[in-house]
């Protein structure tokens, strides 16, 4: 077994004008001072880095890692969950997502696109110039909108073309990250297409079982749609590369629920929360994560509708810090053991 690393922090919901979130030598110092040992970087924020140059640049790779480096921390992963998004968007949805892209490539989908799998190109190269291992990104979707609920009835192979087109977009994407050694880590998100088990097994069986092609561990997402996030683990702990900590409570009414009937956050039966303050069995987590030998990063990621933020974080990384296990180096009863002798065991067993 091994320790799991932390605690880390995701940084794109701290991220501001103000100082000192508004470049990466100020929120690192920050984080740091704070308790956090390492920083999951959005890519996408380009006051933290330029995903382009830190692909081609091994020189400008290292200062970057330099940077955090300097500040006591490390990198935990990159991210692009809004680069991935837009790898697969279902037209109902379009005009909603060019936010997440340049300007220039509004209104024009099939450029759009082709940003985004050039995005998660550079990301793998650049991953691999900072000497890490993993890749938190979405899936996107193109089947959320016409076919979450079979209401009117699914055409007839529609989920299986899908998923098909899913996979022929993500394929050269994962075979980049395949070359540069890192693995594609998808949130199991609401949203996208890969929202639950059965989405991620399907996408793994259209991919030819991409080795590349695993998942980020997110229990929020899992408990809001009461789902047993703990025998998750136990199914898919394989493929269970990245680890957010992110907590969320999910309270139904005889006028609400999983759904959440288009209210507000505040407002919604299913609702994120500060680490300690939701409805997660984070005890359980960390013990089954270490149990299989989980040795990635757990890495809080902050999204609560109550709190503030610098407080969530600073709760976040005591919080962390006490629920990582350090692993035993040595059995319980090692006292009460009689050697190693085969000639013993076998007159025990009579043979």
């Amino acid at each position: 077994m091994k320790t799991i690393k932390g605690p880390g922090i995701f940084l794109a919901q701290f991220m501001g004008d103000q100082a000192p979130f508004n470049n990466l030598k100020s929120i690192c110092e920050w984080a740091a001072s704070i308790g956090f040992k390492g920083v999951q970087i959005p890519t996408w924020e380009t006051r933290l880095i330029d995903l382009q140059k830190a692909a081609e640049s091994k020189t400008y790779a290292d200062e970057i890692k330099g940077i955090v480096n300097a500040a006591g921390l490390e990198i935990t992963e990159l991210s692009t969950h809004l680069q991935g998004q837009l790898v697969a968007v279902n037209p109902a949805f379009s005009e909603m997502f060019d936010g997440f892209a340049p300007a220039e490539y509004h209104n024009n989908i099939k450029a759009r696109t082709e940003w985004a799998v050039n995005q998660l190109k550079y990301a793998a190269k650049a991953s691999r110039n900072l000497g890490l291992n993993a890749h938190a990104t979405f899936s996107g979707a193109l089947l959320w909108a016409p076919a979450m609920y079979p209401w009117p009835q699914r055409p007839a192979g529609l989920v299986e073309t899908g998923f098909a087109e899913l996979a022929k977009r993500w394929l050269p994407i994962l075979n980049e990250f395949e070359e540069n050694g890192v693995d594609v880590c998808y949130e199991i998100h609401p949203g996208e297409d890969l929202h639950d088990g059965i989405t991620f097994e399907r996408f793994l069986e259209a991919t030819g079982n991409h080795k590349r092609a695993n998942l980020l561990y997110d229990p929020s997402h899992l408990l809001l749609q009461c789902l047993d996030y703990l025998e998750y683990i136990d199914i898919y702990h394989e493929r269970i590369k990245a680890f957010h900590v992110k907590d969320a409570e999910f309270n139904p009414t005889g006028r609400s629920g999983v759904y959440g009937g288009f209210q507000s956050w505040i407002d919604r039966p299913g609702r994120f929360r500060s680490l300690g303050d939701g409805q997660v069995d984070f005890k359980s987590i960390f013990s089954k994560l270490t149990q299989y030998n989980f040795e990635g990063w757990a890495v809080m990621e902050w999204e609560c509708c109550i709190k503030h933020p610098e407080d969530g974080a600073k709760e976040g990384a005591p919080f962390i810090k006490d629920h990582i296990i350090r692993v035993t180096e040595k059995a319980f009863d090692d006292f009460a053991g009689a050697g190693t002798d085969e000639a013993f065991n076998k007159r025990i067993l009579g043979i």
